[in-house]
């Protein structure tokens, strides 16, 4: 990867768009180079779908749940991870160092749904107990980690 390859995916999550078309207006890079060095991200893995985002809120999931997950002792933490991410409901599963195993959050339409996803994490042999919270507000939520970077920044960090 380098400093183009930055600049291309950065512009993508600046404009929040798909089109190669409007990336090569916002750089200058030509359609060519674009669509090139795409196909190279997406055949290095870089580049994993070609996204269609949703506005959870607007499509009715607008409850954010984060669900501390202690695992029993006797547990593999792989196996148990996977088992979480399997309960319908949650969408991200993070395994944590420190005295949490797991981190999971899920969006729900409503508070009623809450008492749902609480029971399935209970009825997994894997979990020993769960501390859940509520979200008030999402302060940051976003689908484009780039946006929260300099352009400088990741060239720097990024490129060898």
């Amino acid at each position: 990867m380098d400093e183009k390859d930055i600049q291309i995916l950065k512009s993508l999550e600046e404009l929040e768009t798909t089109s190669t078309e409007s990336v090569s207006e916002a750089t200058g890079i030509p359609l060519s180079t674009i669509h090139y060095r795409l196909n190279k991200l997406r055949d290095a893995g870089v580049i994993t779908n070609d996204r269609l985002d949703l506005d959870l809120d607007e499509f009715g999931l607008e409850v954010t749940i984060l669900v501390q997950v202690f695992t029993k002792d006797n547990q593999s933490h792989s196996e148990s991870g996977q088992v979480i991410a399997g309960i319908e409901r949650v969408t991200k599963v993070f395994f944590t160092m420190g005295g949490t195993d797991f981190i999971a959050l899920a969006r729900l339409p409503n508070s009623d749904s809450v008492e749902r996803l609480i029971s399935d994490f209970e009825e997994l042999d894997e979990v020993a107990r769960t501390d859940s919270m509520f979200v008030i507000e999402r302060e940051l939520d976003s689908h484009y980690p780039l946006q929260q970077y300099a352009e400088e920044t990741l060239v720097e960090e990024i490129v060898e």
